[in-house]
């Protein structure tokens, strides 16, 4: 079920990219027509400030990364809009790629391949068992937690056209509800998952879920955030400040 070298070596290129809500909403207070940021802009931002973005932006940029190595990628969504990108290897067989979820590593999806499989599988998600059911235009992901609770995703495979990909996440973008931020961290035992969300930590293990120290400055929530993802501390709290105003 794990894609071939030539795949992994691109995805990896992303392993210290958080999936995050931080950089739109800093970006919108930057006179810009558009806020849906291109590939140049940021890789731009990256550099100068750590960011990375939301769903939308990491899916863009992976499918350009595959698409320069000569690789065909595209965009598919869920219904409620959040987005992964299938590739396509040299052989043709397809797997799905989520930075956005913060996958591990992408995964088969072609049903009529002998290595591919419906059972439970680990190595795949931080802090869960993944197990994929196809069903006709339709890839349906359940997630099991060590405690045995499960959840599940539905993506149509359907090919999102380029258009389509940056007309959603321009919608996306101007949509500020409330700050997320999601990283894996590579343990030398396991991938874990970190997550703020809305004024509250945690990390998810193998083991389980363990929530970290509430705090009640911004402040300080910038600067955990910060290092954990790696973003400029001023940017988050910025970002931050956008979201409470």
């Amino acid at each position: 079920m794990k894609a071939p070298q030539r795949v992994i070596d691109i995805w990896r290129r992303f392993d210290d990219f958080p999936m995050e809500t931080l950089t739109k909403a800093w970006y919108s207070q930057i006179a810009s027509v558009n806020k849906q940021r291109t590939v140049d802009l940021m890789k731009l931002h990256r550099e100068e400030y750590g960011t990375s973005g939301n769903c939308f932006d990491l899916a863009i940029w992976l499918i350009n990364e595959f698409r320069e190595n000569q690789l065909q990628a595209y965009a598919v969504f869920t219904p409620d809009l959040h987005v992964a990108v299938v590739v396509i290897d040299d052989e043709g067989r397809k797997y799905l790629c989520d930075l956005g979820d913060q996958w591990i590593q992408p995964i088969l999806i072609d049903r009529e391949h002998e290595e591919y499989t419906e059972a439970f599988l680990e190595g795949f998600f931080p802090g869960a068992q993944i197990k994929l059911t196809a069903q006709l235009e339709n890839l349906v992901v359940t997630y099991r937690r060590p405690n045995g609770k499960e959840s599940h995703q539905t993506f149509n495979l359907t090919p999102v056209s380029d258009n389509e990909l940056i007309a959603a996440g321009e919608t996306t973008q101007r949509n500020i509800r409330s700050p997320l931020v999601e990283k894996r961290i590579f343990m030398d035992d396991q991938v874990a998952h970190w997550e703020f969300d809305n004024y509250q930590s945690f990390i998810c293990y193998n083991t389980g879920r363990e929530i970290e120290k509430q705090l009640s400055r911004v402040e300080e929530w910038a600067n955990r955030i910060s290092k954990v993802s790696g973003m400029d501390e001023d940017v988050v709290l910025q970002a931050l400040e956008v979201y409470s105003g």
